[in-house]
């Protein structure tokens, strides 16, 4: 298999640099760009296609400040389309997984897993399928390469969790609305729908939720 070619998002730089040094050091890995947050992995997979550079993975934090990893992963496949996503994070939860991988990310690795699992995750990706780790594989009781297509949805869309965040801000309806280019009532309709769904009664209960699943 040609050389990976990788970008990195996270929002530690020294975890960035040490990441890259893993990497770099397997021989068959070219790391083509480190970005820290969702505006600059954007702008540098522009400045990338310029170049005539085609990434073939994009390692992405989970938790980053601005707007989450998960909710990156549609702009990141629709600017990069052949580039396959694995999601690097800490938590260790059926809930984040199933977000990531339903969100259209090809693997879920946690960072404190070993350099070995690393490379076995990247190649398996690179062949097509999708990767599950270990200890959330053995939890579900599954075979790995069919866990996402069974689970159970989240109770949350994509879309859901955005709102929620913003909400949980202190945005203003009319404020998300700008932000996510929706209309005030698509706004009121998707808070309604989060405020059925978790059984919440106030704007308190829905920030004390997100704060909770650390969606800030």
């Amino acid at each position: 298999m040609d050389t990976c070619r990788v970008v990195i998002v996270d929002d530690h730089a020294l975890f960035r640099q040490g990441l890259k040094r893993i990497l770099t050091e397997k021989g068959d890995t070219e790391v083509v760009g480190e970005a820290s947050d969702g505006v600059e992995v954007l702008r540098l997979l522009d400045k990338l296609a310029l170049q005539k550079i085609t990434p073939h993975l994009v390692i992405l934090d989970v938790s980053m400040p601005g707007v989450r990893g998960i909710e990156l992963i549609r702009d990141l496949k629709m600017k990069c389309p052949q580039a396959k996503i694995l999601m690097l994070t800490m938590y260790n939860d059926k809930e984040h997984f199933y977000q990531s991988m339903s969100a259209g990310a090809d693997g879920y690795f946690l960072k404190n897993g070993p350099e070995a699992e690393l490379f076995s995750a990247i190649e398996k990706i690179r062949q097509g399928r999708r990767y599950v780790p270990p200890s959330i594989a053995k939890e579900l009781s599954e075979d790995p390469d069919q866990i996402w297509q069974g689970f159970e949805k989240p109770i949350l869309t994509t879309r859901e969790i955005e709102v929620i965040k913003l909400i949980a801000e202190g945005k203003l309806n009319k404020e998300i609305g700008v932000l996510l280019s929706i209309s005030v009532h698509t706004v009121e309709h998707h808070r309604a729908n989060i405020m059925k769904k978790l059984n919440l009664r106030s704007t308190a209960d829905l920030v004390k939720y997100a704060i909770d699943k650390r969606y800030l």
